[in-house]
């Protein structure tokens, strides 16, 4: 295991390419086995999760190729083999080989997902979706078990907004039989590219990215070759990286529409955010101000981002106030921002940031992966040096972290874990 070093105090300069979107591509790789031929994915990112959903198709007999950005997927020889534990239960995005698995093979078995730790994240929603389409879902021994003797289109209206939900019954729904309407559907980016690739494969969905998606189901899925959008989640940590030290950094490959709840933030806190076609260029100022923030639902300000700005707003001037509406376990790393020398107030859902000090390096440890990227962001503007501990998480949705960073002008390196650190870690 290793631990991050980040040397802070360094003015950064240049451009940093974005990657494909962790949070498209955890659900196309599953979506990709409904196929019946070859499924070419591009712009995948380098992240741990894809290699762990690539091993997933392979061990229900399919066959990847994963080379450079590029994973091809051939699921001719696929079939419904249970997947109670093992690296199932690494990420959260693994409930999306439920819908995959039950669309194609009218059966699943899924244990329950692993991921990230931010407090009750049921997945009530997407059984609801299920059960509507005519499947039976049992809960035995921590694995989910689904079955179906024929999936039948339904009309399904989600308690709350849901990307996961809206996404597995989606792939559930696209060869049921009849038509499926799914209301208060998520409207998230992300929705819209599986979508995309669904319909490249032949199935017939309109309206995703909107609160209703109709779904007419089809009998058969061929391959396709699609390309995933730009991470909006990578694109934004590297915005506020900017717009914490950044003397002039463009955040190349990129669509601005998808960043502009943050990009309005940024600029009501002094920061100049100028937004190009496929780019955004960013200066920073040497005094920021403060802003109040509360996460939505998209297109509001996305969850994602809260921890990472959250250390941002410790250089701002004053009080600022930061809401979590959608997950209220997602300050872990306020703790971590405390041993820094941040000022903060946690209340319920909400936090109370007085900025205005310089942080201090420390060491850290990153409970999941946004709180790994709010630690980097900390890092970065400290005084001295931050190690972080965790990085596992980091890896898990950062691709070539530490070379983009320094290709930025970033002191950042790894270290191997010492003895009494793997002790320390294992021991809390």
């Amino acid at each position: 295991m290793d631990k991050l070093l980040v040397e802070g105090g360094h003015p950064l300069e240049g451009t940093v390419q974005i990657s494909g979107a962790k949070n498209s591509a955890v659900a196309l790789i599953p979506a990709a086995l409904m196929a019946d031929s070859t499924v070419t994915i591009d712009n995948l990112p380098d992240i741990s999760d894809v290699e762990t959903l690539s091993y997933l198709l392979e061990e229900i007999g399919g066959k990847t190729e994963l080379d450079n950005d590029t994973l091809v997927i051939h699921p001719e020889n696929m079939f419904s083999m249970p997947l109670p534990n093992g690296r199932v239960k690494q990420l959260r995005a693994s409930y999306y080989m439920m819908g995959a698995m039950l669309g194609k093979f009218n059966k699943a078995v899924i244990g329950l997902p692993g991921g990230c730790n931010l407090g009750p994240r049921p997945i009530d929603q997407h059984i609801k979706g299920f059960e509507a389409l005519g499947a039976k879902v049992t809960n035995e021994q921590g694995a989910i078990y689904l079955q179906a003797e024929q999936l039948t289109g339904a009309r399904i209206y989600l308690d709350v907004v849901s990307v996961g939900a809206t996404i597995n019954i989606m792939l559930a729904a696209v060869k049921a039989k009849g038509q499926t309407i799914i209301e208060n559907a998520a409207k998230e980016p992300e929705i819209i590219d599986v979508a995309t690739l669904l319909t490249s494969m032949g199935a017939n969905i309109k309206g995703a990215g909107t609160n209703v998606i109709r779904i007419d189901g089809v009998d058969k899925l061929e391959g396709c070759r699609h390309s995933i959008i730009p991470d909006r989640i990578e694109a934004g940590t590297y915005m506020i990286i900017a717009a914490s030290m950044g003397k002039a950094v463009t955040v190349d490959n990129v669509i601005p529409l998808h960043l502009e709840s943050l990009s309005s933030k940024l600029r009501e806190m002094g920061v100049h955010v100028e937004a190009k076609d496929d780019s955004i260029y960013i200066e920073s100022r040497d005094k920021l101000s403060p802003v109040d923030v509360k996460t939505l639902v998209y297109p509001g300000f996305a969850t994602d981002l809260q921890q990472p700005f959250t250390s941002l707003l410790t250089k701002a001037e004053g009080s600022s106030m930061v809401t979590d509406t959608i997950y209220g376990a997602r300050f872990k790393h306020i703790d971590e921002l405390r041993r820094m020398g941040a000022n903060i107030k946690v209340e319920g859902r909400s936090a109370l940031v007085n900025g205005g000090s310089r942080l201090q390096g420390a060491k850290v440890r990153a409970s999941d992966l946004r709180a790994g990227a709010a630690l980097v962001v900390a890092g970065l503007m400290s005084e001295g040096v931050t190690e972080i501990t965790g990085v596992n998480h980091i890896d898990r949705g950062y691709a070539k972290l530490e070379e983009k960073l320094k290709g930025l002008g970033a002191n950042i390196w790894r270290e191997a874990l010492n003895a009494q650190e793997l002790e320390e870690i294992k021991s809390s």
